[in-house]
């Protein structure tokens, strides 16, 4: 379980739990690789936000980033998420579900989902004050 943090000054705080350590992807890994990872460990939210990155088309990358974003909002939900508060670039578990909600974004807005690109701009800027990242 991870932890969640209440303060006075702010929404709660959700940090995802830490993938399994036997869980890697190599940096700039060819596609086939990478599906054979998210086949591995289909929870592994910065496999399907790779996959996404690797797509060989608009329609696969939204398809990829889709399933990371879902994967990743039961992962949330998992960690004491309730539905509202902080989910920061700056924690390193954070950023595979990250990545695969800023990819859907980029993705939606690519194949005329603009209402889709929108919501999906916002609830990064409401997880992440400070989005995009700067690293």
């Amino acid at each position: 379980m991870s932890d969640i943090h209440l303060t006075r000054s702010g929404p709660p705080e959700t940090v995802l739990d830490s993938e399994p350590a036997d869980a890697t992807l190599a940096g700039t890994a060819p596609r086939d690789a990478v599906s054979a990872v998210v086949a591995d460990r289909p929870r592994f939210l910065a496999a399907w936000a790779a996959l996404g990155d690797h797509a060989r088309d608009p329609v696969e990358a939204y398809a990829a980033y889709r399933v990371g974003y879902h994967r990743g909002l039961d992962r949330l939900r998992a960690n004491g998420w309730r539905g509202s508060g902080y989910v920061r670039w700056q924690h390193e578990t954070n950023r595979g579900f990250l990545s695969a909600l800023a990819g859907l974004a980029r993705t939606a807005r690519e194949i005329g989902e603009l209402d889709e690109a929108d919501r999906c701009d916002l609830f990064l800027r409401q997880l992440d004050p400070a989005w995009p990242p700067t690293t």
